[in-house]
């Protein structure tokens, strides 16, 4: 990955962790510690796989769920792309990147993240997500 998608895949994790929540702030917490343990291209977007220590903090109840409120407008992709972080036994598992039919960019010269289109996120919406699994 060049510098520009490692910013991006940053810039993304920030988003999708960003919030007063406990769940969020143990996920955050664990980013702070994760390595990455692998890229994956898929030619339409990436799935980059996390590695953490065993001491690291879990999620309350070990949950397992998926959730992605995040999308991009990126430079060279006509209909953006939308982002799925996945958490498994209460530890984050990967990160997916995704574009819509499109081939992902080779480079990546600029991108807009928002949640959904808005500026903020509704949390709730989030909670009832992670209820679900």
């Amino acid at each position: 990955m060049n510098s520009q998608q490692d910013a991006l895949e940053r810039d993304v994790m920030s988003m999708l962790l960003a919030g007063s929540d406990p769940t969020l702030e143990t996920l955050a917490a664990q980013f702070r510690l994760a390595q990455t343990a692998k890229r994956e291209n898929t030619g339409t977007g990436f799935f980059t796989e996390f590695l953490l220590p065993p001491d690291a903090p879990k999620v309350a109840g070990e949950k397992s769920f998926s959730f992605g409120d995040v999308d991009a407008e990126i430079d060279g992709l006509q209909f953006g792309a939308g982002f799925v972080l996945h958490v498994r036994n209460g530890t984050i598992n990967c990160l997916e990147g995704y574009s819509y039919e499109e081939p992902w960019p080779a480079g990546i010269k600029s991108y807009r993240l928002s949640y959904g289109g808005e500026a903020k996120r509704d949390l709730s919406k989030l909670r009832a997500k992670w209820a679900e699994g």
